[in-house]
């Protein structure tokens, strides 16, 4: 890990900060160790690909995409290719819309999103105190409320029988067991299975797989294996269709992430 050099706060400037930032670099496959902060958190990856941990849910961060992270969340990362990460700070008792979710979340960084995260970088943090940085943090915070949200989210079931078929999963993304194979594995009923995914992660097992398979590809995207390759570990055979499914989950085709 490495931080870049931005310029320095004074201690008489402490209390009037309304946004802090800081700019890292890592390696790919850094695991940053569960921590918390007393301060909202908008994480932005400029280049690579992040997953960010939180509980039983997880994220994927691919390029373009920020995830915000509220005070007080314990979470851990994992990095995916070179990760050159940008991140905001903001005080937890701060009122706004903007930064009132107690969940965390992923959205897509607009263009002038972008730019001004990378201003607020370049100035180290925002003064209440200065006209001008009152202004830009105005700007920043109905930029990220107009920010379209984006379910690059993994829930992993509670019941323990799930779990371990979650985890199965997760390990071996490309196996094309069937429900009924991974049931028989776990020594559980392929209707309990499908009943505990739908209830404990809103969603049906297929659904549920076809996301963890996604979000696989993502990471291997990240750390520069081509399209074909990135389909074929994610489990899909046919690659039109992984095209197809990670456009309309990602918004793009699987080359231009």
């Amino acid at each position: 890990m490495s931080q870049a050099r931005q310029p320095a706060l004074t201690v008489e400037q402490e209390p009037f900060l309304i946004v802090r930032s800081l700019a890292t670099q890592y390696t790919s496959g850094y695991r940053m160790a569960e921590h918390e902060h007393p301060w909202r958190q908008l994480l932005y990856a400029i280049s690579g690909s992040m997953t960010v941990y939180a509980g039983r849910w997880s994220w994927i961060i691919p390029p373009g995409k920020a995830v915000f992270i509220p005070a007080g969340c314990r979470h851990s990362m994992r990095m995916w290719g070179q990760v050159a990460m940008r991140s905001l700070y903001f005080p937890a008792e701060q009122r706004d819309a903007a930064l009132a979710s107690p969940e965390c979340f992923v959205l897509s960084v607009t263009p002038l999103l972008r730019e001004l995260i990378l201003r607020v970088i370049e100035w180290a943090a925002l003064d209440s105190r200065v006209p001008e940085h009152a202004r830009l943090a105005a700007l920043l915070l109905d930029e990220i409320a107009g920010a379209p949200v984006t379910p690059l989210l993994l829930p992993l079931p509670i019941d323990g029988r799930a779990t371990a078929v979650a985890h199965s999963v997760l390990a071996e993304p490309a196996k094309d067991d069937t429900l009924d194979d991974l049931a028989r594995r776990h020594a559980t009923g392929r209707r309990t299975l499908e009943r505990l995914f739908r209830e404990e992660t809103g969603m049906s097992f297929g659904m549920w797989r076809q996301q963890a398979r996604l979000l696989h590809s993502v990471s291997a995207l990240a750390e520069g294996k081509p399209v074909t390759e990135a389909a074929l570990d994610a489990g899909y055979a046919s690659i039109s269709a992984y095209i197809a499914a990670f456009k309309r989950t990602f918004g793009c085709t699987p080359g231009k992430l």
